[in-house]
């Protein structure tokens, strides 16, 4: 790139972050690794992508700054770089949802219930949680769960919601929250539990927003 025209090289560069992040299986292995570190056999059984799929998105992500390697015996374990990573990923999506009709109405036809109470901001759920007035259900794995998340939440999957009811309480409002706003994970959880009569809630978005957003989380 000519020295004379920074601007441009400046430009080369971004645009060349833009293609790295133009792959639909490299967004998702980011959201995978912002809820904590993973090895390239568990983002395999996540994505459902073939292992030489994965771990070739995984080296060109590591080539181009956006996530890191350690080794663990014969396993590498993958995780995020220090940076906004999650709130570039959030701005493509916002971006995404204003400027693409095709994008709101998959939004609209399969994450938006009409009949649905409105899902909880992130600084409205920090409110409540300070007041003890919420009890706070994650809904993840629970490998990601132990990686990280909010304070005092309770980790139950959705298949196991059945066996744990008696976990839950029945007198005040819970809100569920899962990897991101478009992780059905935390729709299933919040479908099954009113139709059991429970007041929940989702959370608007998930663990990285909230994390990203510099509200305390907790490990173990």
């Amino acid at each position: 790139m000519s020295s004379d025209n920074p601007k441009r090289a400046l430009y080369s560069h971004f645009a060349a972050l833009a293609r790295l992040l133009a792959s639909e299986h490299r967004l998702e292995l980011l959201e995978l690794l912002a809820q904590g570190e993973h090895p390239v056999e568990r983002l395999v059984q996540r994505t459902g992508l073939p292992f030489a799929n994965v771990s070739q998105h995984l080296q060109q992500l590591r080539k181009g700054g956006l996530v890191t390697g350690r080794r663990d015996g014969k396993n590498i374990i993958y995780s995020l770089q220090d940076g906004p990573i999650t709130e570039a990923v959030v701005a493509l999506r916002n971006l995404a949802a204003h400027n693409i009709g095709a994008v709101q109405e998959i939004i609209d036809a399969y994450f938006t219930d009409p009949d649905e109470l409105e899902p909880i901001t992130t600084a409205e759920l920090r409110t409540r949680m300070q007041s003890d007035s919420v009890t706070v259900l994650d809904v993840r794995p629970a490998d990601e769960f132990s990686a990280g998340h909010l304070p005092g939440a309770l980790n139950i999957q959705p298949g196991e919601l059945e066996a744990r009811l008696s976990e839950l309480p029945t007198t005040r409002e819970i809100v569920a929250y899962c990897r991101g706003p478009y992780c059905v994970l935390s729709h299933q959880a919040v479908a099954a539990l009113r139709a059991r009569g429970y007041v929940v809630r989702r959370m608007a978005e998930g663990f990285p927003e909230w994390k990203a957003g510099g509200y305390p989380i907790k490990a173990g």
